[in-house]
């Protein structure tokens, strides 16, 4: 075969050369050790998990090192693409701070390795697909889809493995005469390549992740350019990541039954290949079993599911670090006020399994991270969150900043904060009493206490209740009234005889607490009716009173 001639015929449009875009397409001048990955997914709608997970790793990696990160849309795949989905995909990314150094921008491309959208690069793909012409390494096959139906078809009856390869590839060793003659009838055709792979050969390799890999090498004549002449993904992938300079992929451990195909285009373009992290699947508990987290029966992959129950960016964020390094947990309890891009991420420490996802434990990390914002922070995120999912919530916030604040300021600070919440989701049934039109008694005393008792106490705190008391005066009193009723002010002596007293003065607190508030737990009460002041404090006494 004259391969000079078959690629002329081919491609005859394609002037270019792979050393002009070399010289396009220099190294990047970073610093010896410098990471360049890429997040690189497809415009599909629907942004999940293990793109985050992904995403955090390759950003991790790469802003460490002082490399750089860069978003491509790989949009080879035009069936799949979903109107809207690049703005939904940067969006999404963005809201998780996943910064990109450069890449696809919802106006553009930003950046000197561009375009980031694959299907604006379609010239660079054919001077690399004219080039693996030229070295006999590609060629053209006019096999239609009922043909290909029917070579599979014969192969499931002689129960050989399935695919376009060996006495299969019809159209692999056709003469040049043969191609022209389909050429000139106008027959569509894809660009194969030429495999020289098999499959009794092993590849051995090193993935950051996984460790030292065998895996069998590839025989298959994969597809590298369609009909349309829009590459497939591996040709597209690995044209871009050389000429992109990509140091690391990372990825998810799908892909490794492709990694011997990667590997061979690499080496028939003549490109040295990146390193590669493949990282195992997100799981969850299934009844006593592991499964994958699932697109159709889990809406915990879908990144919009953490925004609409109100997790915070930050919280999500650090549960995943705590997913992909295994001594995230005791270096944040190390360091509990560090910025998380502090912590010194090792995919030592990745692992090589995959994780199991834990609803549980992200509530339990994103309470951590709501109690160590101070009150503007959390004032600042739950108006946002508000404003897109609770209109009503936003109303009574944004009524009177100063007054909600001061609200979520109580027990902020100090070495223990109160951890009330895990999503902003649940700052409305903790805040809901502050607020007139909201309040109501939702929990009742319990049954054992004589309703006497509690009358008597909300009464006599009403006669000595002095909204300039410091809370020490404050609690004293409460103590006192607790004394005279027959309850214990010590709780000390409550725990050592609790038979002599009809009660404790926390008791006595929580009878305060019910009429106050109308729960039997909240937020320190005497923060609490500081806030509501003397007029409302004593009016929701009195209307419990009145019940008695």
């Amino acid at each position: 075969m004259d391969t000079t001639a078959l690629a002329q015929l081919l491609f005859p449009h394609v002037t270019l050369t792979p050393e002009d875009l070399e010289g396009r397409f220099p190294p990047r001048d970073l610093k010896e050790g410098a990471i360049v990955s890429r997040m690189a997914p497809s415009p599909t709608g629907f942004v999940h998990l293990g793109n985050l997970v992904q995403g955090l790793t390759s950003e991790r990696l790469c802003h460490q090192s002082g490399g750089t990160l860069f978003l491509r849309v790989e949009d080879t795949d035009a069936k799949r693409e979903v109107p809207g989905a690049v703005e939904i995909l940067i969006e999404s990314l963005k809201h998780y701070n996943i910064v990109f150094d450069e890449g696809a921008t919802i106006d553009g491309d930003s950046g000197s390795y561009g375009p980031y959208r694959q299907r604006r690069r379609v010239e660079i793909y054919h001077v690399y697909a004219k080039q693996l012409v030229l070295q006999g390494e590609a060629y053209p096959c006019f096999c239609t889809e009922q043909e290909l139906s029917d070579i599979h078809a014969r192969q499931e009856a002689e129960k050989a493995n399935f695919g376009y390869f060996g006495k299969w590839a019809v159209w692999r060793d056709r003469s040049l005469e043969e191609i022209q003659a389909e050429l000139n009838k106008g027959t569509p055709y894809v660009l194969r390549f030429r495999s020289t792979g098999s499959l009794s050969n092993k590849i051995r390799m090193t993935d950051l992740i996984k460790g030292n890999l065998e895996l069998t090498e590839n025989d298959i004549d994969h597809v590298l350019l369609k009909s349309d002449g829009i590459p497939t993904y591996h040709f597209a992938h690995a044209v871009d990541d050389h000429l992109m300079r990509t140091t690391h992929v990372v990825r998810g451990d799908e892909w490794l039954p492709t990694l011997p195909f990667h590997l061979q285009l690499f080496r028939s373009l003549g490109f040295k290949p990146p390193k590669y992290l493949h990282i195992g699947p997100l799981m969850k508990m299934d009844g006593e079993s592991k499964r994958k987290l699932s697109k159709r029966k889990d809406p915990e992959l879908a990144l919009t599911y953490y925004r609409a129950a109100g997790f915070p960016v930050q919280s999500v964020y650090e549960y995943l670090m705590t997913v992909l390094n295994s001594n995230f947990e005791d270096w944040r309890r190390a360091n509990p006020d560090a910025p998380v891009d502090k912590f010194p991420f090792s995919v030592k420490k990745m692992n090589p399994a995959g994780s199991l996802f834990d609803a549980a434990k992200l509530r339990d990390v994103s309470k951590n991270v709501i109690s160590r914002m101070d009150a503007d922070t959390v004032y600042a995120q739950v108006v946002d969150f508000a404003a897109e999912f609770d209109a009503d919530l936003h109303v009574h916030l944004t009524a009177d900043e100063a007054y909600t604040k001061s609200i979520l300021a109580i027990g902020r600070g100090g070495k223990k904060p109160r951890k009330d919440f895990a999503v902003w989701a649940d700052v409305k049934p903790y805040l809901d009493f502050f607020f007139d039109d909201w309040f109501t008694v939702t929990e009742s005393y319990p049954e054992a206490f004589d309703k006497a008792d509690i009358k008597a106490a909300l009464t006599l705190f009403t006669e000595r209740y002095d909204e300039a008391d410091d809370s020490t005066v404050w609690f004293e009193k409460i103590k006192a009234i607790a004394e005279e009723i027959g309850y214990a002010s010590d709780m000390k002596a409550y725990r050592e005889n609790p038979d002599a007293f009809r009660g404790s003065v926390a008791d006595v607190s929580m009878f305060l607490r019910v009429a106050v508030t109308g729960r039997q737990n909240s937020p320190d009460m005497y923060s609490v009716m500081q806030i509501l002041g003397r007029a409302r404090v004593l009016a929701r006494i009195e209307a419990m009173r009145a019940t008695l």
